[in-house]
């Protein structure tokens, strides 16, 4: 069986829970570079994303007899990767003595941590996209999650407050203060143009989104 099989995703879990053993593979191969992007964006690690991605699919493997179809198989996958992000983002909290990055107090030598230094104004486009990243990197978990779901996925807010298990208002509250404080720590890209089509940015349009 190849990542070319014609069944729809709902099939192909179908499948996987009545016993055929390469159809979660199929399923899981058809989405990965998506929920992956989603892992590493949440994270901001490599590592803690290939090992929440990995218990999310673990943890998909065994429930697929109790889906019951409420929601489209790739949310539901979705839905499974981001709360493994959040959780691992929650077990590393509980482990270190300073806060995540983007809180109060976050210590400038956490390996999590990109440098609170303000980097000089990038050149390039690529280089914005680096800046952004390491900005979004710094927002509290809660509200990266929210931003990379709607802002960099595309998810409407209604999905990702079904995503997380939380009300429509919560969802807009986060997103509105990440964006806000994406604006505060990235309010030196003014500094590229006094035009916002030359060098291209201004920090009022600036989120996590356009593919960054």
């Amino acid at each position: 069986m190849t990542g070319q099989d014609p069944r729809t995703d709902e099939e192909l879990l179908a499948a996987h829970a009545a016993g055929e053993p390469d159809a979660f593979g199929v399923l899981f191969r058809r989405h990965r570079d998506r929920l992956w992007a989603v892992a590493l964006r949440t994270t901001n690690d490599r590592e803690d994303a290939a090992d929440a991605l990995q218990e999310a699919m673990l943890s998909a493997h065994r429930a697929a007899a109790r889906f019951r179809g409420e929601a489209a198989v790739t949310t539901w996958l979705h839905r499974i990767v981001v709360n493994a992000c959040v959780d691992r983002l929650r077990r590393r909290q509980a482990h270190l003595t300073v806060p995540l990055p983007g809180q109060a107090g976050a210590d400038d030598d956490d390996r999590h941590a990109p440098s609170r230094n303000e980097p000089a104004a990038p050149s390039t486009d690529h280089d914005t996209a680096m800046v952004v990243r390491a900005a979004l990197a710094e927002l509290p978990y809660d509200q990266r999650a929210a931003l990379v779901l709607v802002d960099l996925q595309g998810y409407s807010v209604a999905e990702v407050a079904q995503l997380m298990g939380v009300a429509e208002g919560t969802i807009k509250s986060r997103c509105s203060r990440g964006r806000s404080r994406l604006a505060v720590m990235l309010g030196h890209l003014r500094n590229l143009s006094d035009s916002p089509d030359v060098g291209g940015t201004r920090p009022q349009d600036v989120t996590p989104g356009g593919g960054l």
